[in-house]
């Protein structure tokens, strides 16, 4: 498959150094909110006092989510444009790629969970390659639920997932995972699935690496704007697992972690 090569708009400040976290966030649309989302993401991540990097991927926006992220230049921020939406896995593979931190944050540009949360998946990197923030484990807590009919649909799609083999996890598709920088770099190039199953995807190749997995319970309050359409992207989210899950026919390593326990302009495009 051959891969347009973005645009890297904004330059990394911290390109002299050696980066601790790189946060990786896909971007259509998201004018409206993104400037909000980056005023909470930066100053926590300066008050850490670690080099970082956050990389917005604009997934082909037809607004000026570009433009409202390079304001944010100087304290970090760096953009890939893709020239045509191609969907959340496309944008979040280009980002990865494209990274250098030590370790790398996936993270929605709504920040449905907040950013202080990574202090909970981090300890979890000691023992595995990725750590999936999880809102249906014992220790989440889900501040704004989904309308019903969208959690109930959540709740199958697990279901379905954990019948087709994937692993016994309680949510995949939480946007916000930790992983292993390195890993994610290996792994990411090799990702198919472009638009919202690539978390299976994702979860699937890390285990069938025989890398581990650990689920961590998170807050998260749903986003009254969802990219997500149940019924429109249903279908192919199906399509799309049950060619992941038949296209490999090994069986993936199982070296899956419990849950944790409840806790009290101008640069060059690189990918």
């Amino acid at each position: 498959m051959t891969e347009p090569s973005p645009a890297a708009t904004v330059p990394r400040v911290n390109a002299a150094k050696e980066i601790d976290l790189s946060v990786v966030i896909p971007a259509f649309n998201e004018a409206s909110r993104l400037g909000d989302s980056l005023e909470q993401l930066l100053p926590y991540l300066e008050k850490r006092r670690t080099p970082f990097e956050v990389l917005v991927v604009d997934d082909g926006s037809a607004d000026t989510t570009a433009d409202v992220a390079r304001q944010y230049a100087h304290r970090g921020v760096w953009v890939l444009e893709l020239s045509r939406n191609r969907g959340k896995g496309a944008a979040l593979r280009h980002g990865v790629v494209a990274s250098s931190g030590r370790k790398v944050l996936l993270c929605d540009a709504d920040l449905s969970t907040p950013i202080e949360e990574i202090e909970r998946l981090e300890p979890r990197l000691d023992n595995a390659r990725l750590v999936l923030g999880s809102r249906d484990v014992e220790d989440a807590r889900v501040e704004l639920h989904q309308p019903w009919h969208r959690e109930l649909m959540g709740k199958v799609f697990n279901l379905l997932i954990r019948a087709l083999g994937f692993g016994n996890f309680r949510d995949t598709q939480c946007g916000f995972k930790l992983m292993d920088g390195a890993a994610a770099r290996e792994l990411f190039p090799e990702l198919t699935v472009e638009r919202f199953a690539y978390d299976v995807e994702l979860v699937w190749e890390t285990q069938r690496r025989g890398w581990g997995i650990a689920e961590v319970g998170v807050a998260w309050r749903d986003s009254p704007v969802s990219r997500v359409r149940p019924w429109a992207d249903a279908p192919q989210m199906l399509r799309d697992v049950l060619r992941v899950r038949f296209r490999r026919k090994k069986t993936p390593a199982q070296r899956v972690e419990a849950p944790a326990e409840a806790a009290g302009a101008n640069g060059r495009s690189r990918v």
